[in-house]
């Protein structure tokens, strides 16, 4: 199988089976970048999720252009980026028909409300994957105890919380 066909297979999985955004995708791209298929190792995924996470775009369409062009430059990045939208565009315009006909049916409202713990789950899967190999000492421990507090608890801004870690990273790094 071509490298490109094998990277427009699985970025399609990826976009088929993911649901609920970027952050509960993570822990799918991981098991089949870093472990199915050896494209990135550990500590480079937890790189790419942190890049993907800063720049602007959702995260899976970040990830897929670096992993895509990283394994098959241009041609890699494109055919990357349209299996992981492709399934999602199509799937969202059936639902989408089928849910305006349907969208009053109790049976439909329930299965909705099932699927939300699910992405919750997903989404607190990905944060624990991602953590392994993020803690460095304990001032990285202390950017992320105050991140935490600073977006739950005071509600501030992730933008700048973001400039905020990175200028203190910077200060206790450098």
């Amino acid at each position: 199988m071509s490298i490109y066909l094998k990277i427009f297979l699985v970025f399609t999985k990826i976009g088929l089976f993911s649901y609920g955004g970027g952050n509960a995708i993570l822990p799918l791209i991981r098991q089949e970048v870093v472990v199915n298929n050896l494209w990135l190792k550990s500590n480079e995924f937890t790189d790419l999720v942190a890049i993907s996470q800063a720049t602007p775009g959702p995260i899976a369409i970040n990830g897929a252009t670096y992993i895509g062009y990283r394994v098959g430059g241009f041609w890699g990045s494109i055919l990357a980026n349209l299996g992981v939208i492709l399934p999602t565009f199509i799937i969202m315009l059936l639902i989408t028909k089928a849910f305006m006909k349907f969208k009053q049916n109790q049976y439909v409202q329930d299965a909705f409300s099932g699927v939300l713990p699910a992405t919750v789950g997903l989404i607190a899967a990905a944060a624990v994957m991602v953590s392994y190999g993020s803690f460095i000492d304990y001032k990285s421990v202390l950017i992320c105890v105050g991140v935490f507090i600073a977006a739950y608890r005071y509600d501030i801004d992730p933008i700048v919380l973001t400039i905020i870690s990175g200028i203190l990273g910077f200060a206790f790094y450098r």
